[in-house]
């Protein structure tokens, strides 16, 4: 039966992006007594983001238990996401300390696992509609608000209206661009390419990153004894690198200090990336609109933080929305207080990635920090902190950490910017 204070509406919010962001939103706020409607333009059940770094950072492990998720990625293989990074002076290797907690943990999980995962558990809940084959063409306006959308579907076009409308369709994202969202881009200075591997032995069984200033690579261990193996060089570089796609990788993988052994791996996907992958910020609300995940903000894929904020995200919208949504509050007050959030909790971290997009090599800071981290245990763990994105930038560059790390590196006999040279 609809609500009487849905009167006019087919549903109390509608979403386009039944991925990550979309799903998760979907989940939260049905639970929260929201009529969704979930549209998916893919037809399969099975579909999953292919290009992805496929790691969940530990900042959206909150969200993943809210969810109910944990144990079905535990039972689907799912790896905890340790990791090691490789940088001119040694290897940063966070390990907890020796009386303290185990390090703070999220998942890496290929997309072709997670997404069917938690798009069933979306279709599952009550309250939320699931529609394959729907892909949004445009935007119902009215009163100068968003008040629903048009999508062709595959009995035709159709018209869904909803109090609120919520784009979760990725970084071209079409309904931020229906919507004519404020956007920001920047550059990357960098191109990308991975592959999948199985049986790819890594040092410690944990995730690697190389820090190479500027090139990067990383492998991160996934589910079913499959490993992610990804490039990302100095754009540069392409010329080249295209002449001998497949020799250009391999070689650069194999040039790695302590490379994982590829060539006694079986490569089970073929060598696919991304030559140009610009950094978008976009305005997350507007009137009867909200963005969440790469709708709302492109971030660098080095940093492997795209599927933590699209369920971070989806988190914030809901709790911030939810009332409002189904008819019980200020919608664009509510709105108002998700961008507030979004804006709060991102902008540092994106205003860092858009920085070092540009392909440079570490300022005096990070070189600082980093060289630290690499000599001192202590400085590790704060770095494995703000990589899971758990404190702040300024958190991570706290007076404190400065000092501790000037310290260490004066015991070493020399400072991380003397070092550099």
């Amino acid at each position: 039966m609809t609500r009487p204070e849905s009167a006019g509406y087919d549903y109390d919010v509608v979403i386009g992006g039944a991925g990550l962001a979309g799903s998760a939103a979907a989940i939260l706020l049905a639970r929260r007594g929201a009529r969704v409607a979930l549209l998916e333009r893919r037809s399969d059940p099975e579909a999953y983001k292919a290009l992805c770094t496929h790691s969940i950072t530990a900042n959206a492990y909150p969200v993943l238990d809210e969810l109910g998720l944990v144990p079905a990625l535990e039972k689907a293989g799912a790896v905890r996401n340790t990791a090691r990074w490789y940088t001119r002076w040694g290897w940063i290797e966070p390990r907890p300390a020796p009386t303290g907690p185990e390090l703070p943990y999220a998942y890496n999980v290929r997309r072709s696992t997670l997404d069917p995962l938690i798009r069933t558990r979306a279709a599952e809940t009550p309250g939320v509609d699931l529609l394959p084959g729907h892909q949004v063409t445009g935007l119902v306006r009215e009163a100068g608000r968003t008040a629903g959308v048009r999508a062709s579907t595959p009995q035709g076009e159709r018209e869904i209206r909803a109090r609120l409308v919520v784009g979760a369709d990725g970084k071209d994202s079409a309904v931020a661009k229906f919507a004519g969202a404020p956007t920001r881009s920047h550059e990357n200075a960098r191109f990308g390419y991975l592959a999948h591997f199985r049986n790819l032995p890594l040092h410690g069984g944990i995730g690697q990153a190389w820090f190479l200033e500027p090139d990067m690579a990383y492998a991160f261990p996934n589910d079913d004894g499959v490993t992610v193996m990804a490039v990302l060089p100095d754009k540069k570089r392409l010329p080249a690198f295209r002449e001998d796609l497949e020799g250009s990788f391999l070689s650069f993988i194999r040039a790695l200090p302590e490379a994982p052994p590829i060539d006694s791996a079986e490569r089970i996907t073929k060598i696919t990336g991304a030559v140009n992958y610009p950094l978008h910020s976009r305005k997350p609300t507007g009137p009867g609109l909200a963005l969440i995940g790469d709708a709302a903000l492109t971030s660098d894929p080095l940093w492997g933080v795209g599927c933590g904020w699209a369920l971070q995200s989806a988190q914030w919208l809901a709790e911030a929305v939810a009332p409002a949504a189904t008819g019980r509050g200020d919608l664009d007050r509510s709105l108002a207080a998700y961008a507030r959030e979004h804006r709060r909790r991102l902008r540092g971290h994106q205003y860092l990635a858009v920085d070092y997009a540009r392909a440079r090599p570490f300022n005096p800071v990070e070189r600082l920090m980093f060289s630290a981290a690499a000599r001192d245990a202590s400085l590790a763990r704060h770095m494995h902190l703000f990589a899971s994105r758990l404190i702040n930038p300024l958190q991570f560059l706290n007076p404190l950490a400065l000092a501790r790390a000037s310290a260490v590196n004066i015991r070493h006999g020399r400072t991380g910017a003397a070092s550099a040279r």
